[in-house]
């Protein structure tokens, strides 16, 4: 399927197994309603460049559709299994294709899409004019034909299918929510931050901004001190004989000094001022919803992103003014443990696995290994995830490498291939990207050497980020099967999803339906252990809160 130009029309093919044309190509004058009713008639599997770009249309015109391959994100997957994290010729080949343009003999020099970003960039509008006899219909077949040739020689067919099919169910999903928009009561929100921070001031910041500015320059002895200008923070303590490398919350909470309370608190109201006070609200809240720009697949490890509002990061202050329709409710639905019981999943650990059969796998491996100490359990499960080895966790890892030693060389693997400067894969086949040194020995411009999710400078970081991609990689495939399997679950009801974080999910609904709706969520989680892991013994339970308000929800 693809839209005319700058029309309401378009044309529609149908297409075979292989991806080579079933059918004749039809011109529709009005696109939308041509799917709307193709759609209702045999739900078919829609083709097209990017959902991003043409779903929300569809969406404004009443359309919505069951499934779909969306080729931006499936040529991103495909790439980076490839190991072409580095190569962006493939990206810029299929991406000429479908602009009828000259496919690129080599890719310019030191302009490669950086990890995580090549989704965003794969079929970007070209300003270069397209060839004469372009068929942008022909293109997507192309495309769509060499990655259906591709998915099969990937290392495990199967299970990359199922991402890819998560991923593109999770595209829809994504446009959906911004769509319907998270309800927000812009008068509560009004209120909310007069509590915090008091009355909106035409210049500057509000009252209590500068109350605790004043407090925290008297604590020091001095005037003029900007408390968001972490540097200027530094040299004030240094002047007082106290040495902190940073201003992080962390940090600060360690020293004895009377300025730290008002700087603690004074960090947290202006955190909230600056990314979800009045202007937030103006900018980001119409007709009572919040609609921000979900970006599936927007982070290396398939986590979601957003373009703008912050929607990943709403502070628990603000969520008091998240408040359902009258006679609607929230079904808030939150995976619990949800990394440690997915390596459990994937690293084949049968003793491990039944410990994940209980409803809190940390108190199960504290009674059966740990002497009943849950805290120390959960001390050696995290820092076997995240490579913490230091302190209290060097003889929790010992019981835990002696106790389930098949779960604890599944991670310590993934950490020696990372500090060898090798690439590991999720469950589903999700691809890490190289590291920084490898971009540049590549001749290519690498992301900033300090940002975590790429492994940094170091072989020792780098390890710690590969045994944490296996885990993490594979719970966010999870949750994007979850999310796929409940959306289905949804059809027919007027329940709608309208925020997803990582591991919880909320679903806005009328008060009559919350029954159907929890059962949904539980069921959807059990389909997906299913879907991914086969006949595991793991349980992938969630807390579910039933709530008027998000702020309530536990």
């Amino acid at each position: 399927m693809v839209p005319d130009a700058g029309g309401r029309g378009g044309r529609l093919q149908d297409l075979g197994a292989d991806g080579t044309a079933a059918g004749p190509v039809r011109s529709v004058a009005d696109l939308a309603g041509a799917i709307g009713d193709r759609e209702a008639a045999d739900h078919p599997r829609w083709v097209w460049p990017s959902t991003a770009e043409l779903y929300p249309a569809l969406l404004r015109a009443g359309v919505r559709v069951g499934r779909c391959h969306d080729l931006e994100l499936t040529e991103a997957l495909l790439s980076g299994h490839a190991g072409r994290w580095g190569e962006p010729r493939a990206l810029a080949a299929a991406r000429a294709r479908l602009r009828g343009l000259p496919v690129p003999a080599d890719p310019p020099p030191r302009q490669a899409e950086p990890p995580g970003f090549a989704q965003a960039a794969l079929f970007e509008s070209s300003t270069g004019p397209a060839a004469a006899d372009f068929d942008a219909l022909e293109a997507v077949r192309e495309v769509y034909a060499d990655q259906l040739r591709r998915l099969a020689l990937t290392e495990h067919p199967g299970r990359f299918r199922l991402l890819v099919a998560a991923e593109s169910a999770g595209a829809l999903v994504g446009a959906e929510m911004g769509h319907a928009g998270l309800p927000w009561r812009a008068d509560l929100h009004d209120q909310l931050m007069r509590e915090l921070l008091g009355p909106p001031q035409p210049v500057g910041p509000p009252r209590r901004l500068a109350e605790l500015t004043a407090e925290i320059n008297a604590a020091f002895g001095s005037w003029g001190l900007h408390p968001d200008s972490p540097a200027e923070v530094v040299r004030a303590f240094a002047r007082a004989g106290v040495d902190v490398p940073n201003t992080r919350a962390w940090v600060l909470r360690k020293v004895d000094h009377p300025a730290v309370r008002p700087l603690l608190e004074y960090k947290e109201l202006y955190r909230i001022w600056t990314a979800h006070g009045w202007a937030w609200c103006d900018a980001w809240v119409s007709d009572g919803r919040f609609r921000p720009e979900y970006v599936p697949g927007g982070v290396v490890s398939g986590r979601w992103a957003t373009r703008g509002g912050g929607a990943l990061q709403v502070p628990k202050a603000v969520r008091r003014a998240v408040v359902a329709d009258p006679g609607w409710q929230f079904v808030v639905a939150d995976a619990g443990q949800l990394e440690p019981r997915v390596l459990a999943a994937i690293s084949g650990d049968a003793r491990f696995a039944a410990a994940a059969a209980a409803g809190d796998l940390y108190a199960e491996l504290a009674a059966n290994s740990f002497d009943g100490d849950r805290a120390k359990a959960k001390v050696a499960l995290i820092g076997a995830m995240y490579g913490q080895t230091g302190g209290a966790a060097i003889p929790a890892l010992a019981v835990l490498r002696n106790h389930y030693p098949t779960a604890f060389e599944f991670v310590e693997h993934a950490a020696r291939v990372g500090e060898a400067n090798g690439l590991v894969r999720s469950w589903l086949g999700r691809t890490c990207p190289p590291s920084s040194a490898a971009l540049r020995d590549a001749g290519l411009d690498p992301p900033e050497e300090s940002d975590p999710s790429l492994g940094g400078a170091s072989g020792r970081a780098r390890g710690r980020f590969t045994r944490n991609f296996v885990v993490q990689a594979t719970a966010a495939e999870w949750a994007l099967v979850l999310l796929a399997t409940l959306r289905t679950a949804l059809e027919g009801s007027k329940a709608e999803m309208v925020l997803f974080v990582h591991d919880e999910v909320v679903v806005h609904c009328p008060a009559d339906e919350v029954e159907r709706v929890v059962a949904a969520v539980h069921e959807s989680a059990a389909t997906a252990g299913r879907l991914l892991f086969g006949d595991t013994a793991v349980r992938f339970p969630l807390d579910v809160s039933t709530v008027g308000a998000y702020a309530d929800a536990k």
